[in-house]
């Protein structure tokens, strides 16, 4: 694959040198930094409303600043909105951008994801690692798996050995796409329970044994990634099983919104978990409507996507994937105030301190 330098089209020798990893704060804004020597960036979330991919943004706009790059700043109208993150693509081709930062919506950018390496753009993914991960140059993020897997043995551990009565709150039932199923398949994981293709969601059996004692699966619903998919999502499982103990949340804001309908509903003793550690699921933590998060870092995913490309755009350094792994990661850490006995975490008031910051 051949790089360009700015919007001139002229060839760069890709190294394999590490990228050095330096993480600040945030700004906003849809288009800022210099000239940058010519350098421009896309950069292309699921959407603007969700607060993790409005951190994001802002993440993005001061290492551009800092930077000098041109950056301009795209979403989805919604989380799973392909066509919107096709045409940011396309336009971003278009203007000759040297390269694109996404969050992808789905698998049906890959297509575009590919035009665009083609035409000479370096691509990265954030947050979200496409599937096929070859699909884009190098992803940033968060194990999702691992995040995943870090709720799960928390809850496993604060059950004490009662019956697991579980409603799993995804991110679609429509689509495929990494960050909804390694999560998932990492809490159950995490729980002990056994799963068969890492890849799907809903194929465990719904019955059996997790580390603690018994399981049932109630339900597995998708929510979007939004609070009134979630509270939709919970109210759905508590109609098949108004029993449910144990609720895991695809990210906060679904979680906020499954709450709302336990508490319509009066459950009482209800373990709720999630994957994000914003400012206000850390809140959540502390005000006990989730039991435990796990903290990713998007203010430094951004961060390396815009350095990234600069430094391939101007002398041809290439960031590298962490070892044993396909991409690389950014860290996560686990947020609860109830911590557990060989389980590492941090409590809401640290947590507070590193939301969407640096780890």
């Amino acid at each position: 694959m051949i790089y360009r330098t700015g919007r001139r089209a002229s060839s760069l020798l890709v190294s394999l040198v590490a990228l050095s990893l330096v993480a600040t704060g945030c700004g906003s804004g849809d288009e800022d930094g210099g000239d940058g020597e010519g350098v421009a960036v896309s950069l292309i979330t699921k959407n603007s409303t969700n607060p993790f991919f409005v951190t994001m943004q802002a993440g993005a706009k001061k290492a551009a600043q800092a930077e000098g790059v041109k950056l301009t700043v795209s979403a989805g109208k919604e989380d799973g909105d392909e066509a919107s993150q096709v045409k940011a693509i396309e336009d971003a081709i278009a203007r000759d951008d040297d390269g694109i930062l996404i969050t992808p919506n789905g698998p049906g950018v890959n297509s575009a994801i590919k035009k665009a390496r083609s035409a000479g753009l370096y691509v990265i993914a954030l947050d979200t690692p496409p599937d096929p991960a070859d699909t884009v140059d190098i992803t940033f993020a968060t194990d999702n798996y691992k995040a995943g897997e870090l709720i799960g043995k928390w809850t496993a551990s604060n059950l004490g050995g009662k019956p697991a009565v579980i409603a799993l709150l995804d991110l679609f039932n429509d689509k495929i796409v990494s960050v909804d199923y390694n999560r998932d398949q990492g809490f159950l994981a995490g729980m002990g329970i056994e799963t068969k293709d890492r890849k799907k969601n809903g194929d465990e059996a719904p019955t059996g044994r997790y580390s603690g004692g018994t399981y049932q699966i109630v339900c597995n619903e998708p929510t979007e990634g939004a609070e009134d998919g979630g509270r939709t999502a919970m109210e759905r499982c508590l109609a098949k099983n108004p029993g449910v103990n144990v609720v895991y949340t695809i990210n906060e804001p679904a979680a906020v919104g499954a709450q709302k309908a336990l508490k319509a509903a009066n459950a009482k003793d209800v373990l709720v978990v999630s994957i994000d550690g914003g400012c206000n699921g850390v809140q959540q933590v502390k005000n006990g409507v989730i039991g435990a998060t796990s903290q990713q870092y998007p203010l430094k995913m951004a961060e390396l996507g815009v350095k990234a490309i600069k430094q391939i755009a101007t002398d041809g350094a290439k960031p590298q994937v962490t070892p044993g792994l396909d991409f690389y990661d950014t860290g996560v850490s686990l947020v609860t105030d109830r911590a557990t006995a060989g389980l590492t975490s941090i409590g809401s008031t640290e947590g507070a301190g590193l939301c969407w910051g640096t780890a």
